[in-house]
């Protein structure tokens, strides 16, 4: 080996490398605004990122939600508004569209077992009730869902938040590796040190609605 070459990059970390990949990782985020912030776990040195996003969806993907909301407009317009029957109908659409917000909260915490970032989710309406997987699935873009169902690498689990207790939503880490290889590698034959979470974050998190804009790739360094 010639002297001055680094070594191939490790799909693995330690919660070390781990937390200076974040903490450079929420440094470019408070700069641009785009929302993210370290939630520490009190009396404990644990913590994560943590995320909020409101995302607008189909209302039919919130129709029993909604069914009690709907026949509510329904009443308020026709009382109020004098109209035909088909302007009616799309104002009574243009409200219940206005309600079909949901609440995504994403975390990434550091996993001991896998040595690994883990990616865990909970999603609600806006009055709080929280999702069903069967309406967290109906949310995930069609591109992802036949390969959530056909690889087990990210398979969309529910399980308990190991630092909250609480039930949470994540894709599986068991085959992280798979995909982090080639772009680790990529990136070693190109003389390019990547910050880890920013590599891994780009590719599970579309997966489930949430996305990194590109200058995370640009302005985030690699820890020294």
């Amino acid at each position: 080996m010639m002297t001055g070459e680094r070594e191939p990059p490790s799909c693995f970390l330690d919660e070390k490398t781990f937390r200076l990949c974040c903490r450079l990782f929420l440094q470019h985020s408070e700069s641009i605004q785009d929302g993210w912030i370290w939630e520490q776990i009190k009396g404990s040195d644990e913590g994560f990122m943590k995320k909020t996003v409101l995302v607008p969806v189909k209302s039919s993907l919130l129709d029993k939600q909604h069914e009690s909301i709907q026949a509510e407009n329904t009443e308020l317009l026709t009382d109020d508004i004098e109209a035909d029957a088909e302007d009616e109908t799309a104002g009574v659409d243009a409200v219940c569209e206005s309600h079909a917000v949901l609440r995504y909260e994403y975390h990434v915490l550091y996993s001991c077992s896998y040595q690994i970032p883990v990616l865990y989710f909970r999603a609600s309406a806006l009055d709080g009730r929280p999702l069903s997987l069967e309406e967290v699935w109906s949310n995930v873009h069609p591109n992802y869902r036949q390969r959530l169902k056909q690889e087990p690498w990210d398979t969309l689990t529910q399980q308990e938040h190991p630092l909250l207790g609480q039930p949470f939503f994540m894709l599986h880490p068991c085959r992280t590796e798979e995909f982090m290889k080639p772009a680790l590698d990529l990136a070693h034959a190109q003389n390019r040190r990547v910050n880890y979470i920013v590599s891994w974050l780009s590719v599970v998190g579309p997966v489930v609605g949430l996305d990194v804009p590109l200058t995370f790739s640009t302005a985030v360094s690699a820890p020294d």
